[in-house]
């Protein structure tokens, strides 16, 4: 029998704004108006002024430690413009585009400081908790998805993560099953070159990330992840498929981590300088405001402005965050049960566990019997 290709496929790769905010206009036809580009531009700021105050939270030590976003704002902050009442599932390094969806900005900072009222999030608002542990956060958007399907709504669900999760088994188990139900669910690779130390070429032998979703029939498409036009429309176009019922869609993004890992990384131990400056002139930032600028929308004094109000605003966070009041000892139980059972209830109000309560004679060791002879 003669051979034949039983498979052959390809990854486009898209980008409409130039490094130098040049717009090819017949690929940006339908996607931001200048009206958009402009609030993303003082979104970004707002946003980056918040990661420098958060920075020095932490080196004060009036923080843990904290994930800086820089560089990485344009890619969350585009897609969440696509979105009405859609749920959005984060990694950690989505500050931009949790803020948009409506997550009060004091709660990233709450989290950070250790305060779990950081993650108690808004019942209006369609977001998860940020998730630390790398990947398995996909899972969950792959069953929230998957449940507003069995519901017959029309929501999607939108992922975030990074190049390193997808070398781990949650990223493969959450396509497969996303796929094979056709869920809703639209997954949104930042590929900021850099799982920690290790470099995207290291810890994977594919040419791209994108082609990762080809083996599970997911669409699958590369955009550079520092131009908001191109995120824009793939992100509207694979939230558009979703909501139609048309299938899932594996977005890759390609972008640069500008800081560290976290505060507790020190990036110029295992990167070279002159990749970093390289991607600094690719900044999303610094490209949309080019385009701005071509168009007479912006400039120093708009500039000036911008950072000026998100200082003010920032600031005012910060001053939400310390002086908030100190949570209850209740909320260990209150936010378990619907019901609290009536041993917890026993704990939490004599603030002693149940055993203890009942029998006090046990809050001490007892002193052993004397023995007799």
């Amino acid at each position: 029998m003669p051979k034949k290709v039983a498979y052959k496929a390809q990854i486009e790769h898209l980008q409409i704004l130039d490094e130098n905010g040049k717009l090819d206009e017949k690929l940006a036809k339908g996607t931001l108006t200048d009206k958009q580009v402009l609030a993303l531009c003082e979104h970004i700021i707002l946003c980056r002024h918040y990661d420098e105050i958060a920075f020095k939270l932490q080196r004060s030590g009036r923080m843990g430690t904290y994930p800086q976003n820089k560089g990485q704002e344009a890619i969350a902050a585009t897609a969440m413009a696509v979105t009405r009442n859609d749920w959005m599932v984060p990694c950690y390094r989505e500050n931009s585009a949790l803020f948009l969806h409506g997550l009060p900005m004091e709660h990233i900072l709450l989290h950070w400081m250790g305060d779990e009222r950081g993650n108690q999030i808004p019942e209006d608002v369609n977001v998860m908790p940020i998730s630390i542990p790398i990947g398995t956060h996909m899972l969950h958007a792959m069953g929230i998805a998957w449940a507003k399907k069995l519901q017959k709504t029309d929501h999607v669900a939108l992922t975030y993560f990074g190049d390193g999760a997808t070398s781990e088994g949650d990223f493969h188990e959450a396509m497969n099953f996303a796929t094979v139900m056709k869920a809703p669910c639209v997954f949104i690779c930042q590929n900021n070159q850099w799982a920690i130390s290790v470099p995207r070429e290291k810890q994977m032998a594919s040419e791209t990330v994108a082609q990762k979703g080809l083996a599970y029939g997911a669409d699958c498409i590369q955009v550079d992840g520092n131009d908001v036009f191109a995120v824009y429309k793939a992100t509207k176009d694979a939230v558009a498929k979703a909501r139609k019922g048309e299938g899932v869609t594996l977005i890759e993004t390609l972008t640069y981590r500008m800081g560290d890992h976290t505060t507790a990384d020190d990036a110029r131990r295992y990167r070279d300088s002159k990749e970093l400056e390289a991607w600094a002139k690719r900044d999303p930032l610094l490209r949309i405001q080019k385009y701005l600028a071509a168009k007479g929308m912006w400039d120093d004094k708009k500039e000036k402005a911008a950072e000026a109000g998100a200082k003010e605003r920032v600031a005012q966070i910060v001053k939400n965050c310390e002086n908030i009041a100190k949570p209850s000892t209740d909320d260990i139980f209150d936010y378990t049960f619907a019901t609290l059972p009536d041993d917890l209830r026993a704990q939490r109000d004599s603030m002693r566990t149940n055993s203890l309560s009942l029998e006090p004679g046990q809050s001490t060791l007892r002193s052993p019997e004397p023995q007799h002879a």
